[in-house]
Order: C-alpha cells, then structure tokens, then sequence
C-alpha cells in the first residue's frame, strides 16, 4: 500500500525532544502509534550475531504477537531470550513520521491443539522507546 504522505504524530503532553531534536514520545502514545503499522522487524541473535526479521503482527494487552512456524529459527532463537521489536512510519519525501522498538522478554507458545506447526511469540514490553521524526 502506497502512502502519499504520512502525518507527523501530534505532540502530547509527554513528548520531549531528546538530544538528537527528535521528539520523545510516552509510552501511551508509542503503542498508540505502533498499533498502526502493518509490519515490523523483530530483532534477535544466532549464534551471537544480530538477526532482522520483517513479520506482521498485532498489539495485545500482553504485548506485541507474532506468528511462526514452530520449527523456525525465530522461534528456536527467542524463548526465553530479551528481544527488540521495531516499527515505524516514515514519509519519503521530507523524512517525517515516528519510530517505536519494544524490548523485552520473548515467550514462545503453541498457537492451538489444530495448528502444531505454529506457534505464537508474545514480546513482553519492559521498555517502550518512541521517537517522532522532524
């Protein structure tokens, strides 16, 4: 879906500009925005390297899901382990939008007893980082 122009998110009340000029966001107003993007990038390690993954996924009361396939890398990888989770929205032609990375705790779980190759990641949010761009 092409987007001609993305809308720099209105400052709250929390927002604060950071040392950069960027604007800080509060948390409630960083899933706020989160909620609305359609694709994010889960970010993990293998074998002590850096690893990006582009995914769908959803905004719960628990934290952010993700869809896979039990028998993924991602899934073997993040059990357990503290992960990143990125998204953003960022217009092309003047570089405004936002950026939201979640971190926290990966807790893999299977989806249902009729899908056993499929299992769902649910990345607690223990810190909440959003920025807006100029």
């Amino acid at each position: 879906m092409k987007r001609d122009h993305v809308p720099s998110p209105r400052p709250s009340s929390g927002d604060l500009p950071d040392r950069s000029g960027l604007r800080e966001l509060d948390r409630s107003r960083a899933l706020e925005l989160l909620r609305r993007a359609p694709v994010g990038r889960v970010v993990y390690t293998v074998d002590a390297l850096p690893a990006v993954l582009p995914v769908s996924f959803r905004l719960a009361p628990g934290g952010v899901l993700v869809a896979a396939s039990a028998d993924s890398e991602l899934a073997r990888a993040v059990d357990g382990a503290v992960i990143a989770f990125e998204a953003d929205e960022v217009d092309g032609r003047d570089g405004s939008g936002w950026f939201v990375t979640v971190l926290g705790r990966a807790q893999v779980r299977p989806v249902a007893a009729g899908a056993p190759d499929a299992v769902r990641i649910r990345i607690r949010p223990e810190l909440v980082i959003g920025r807006c761009l100029p």
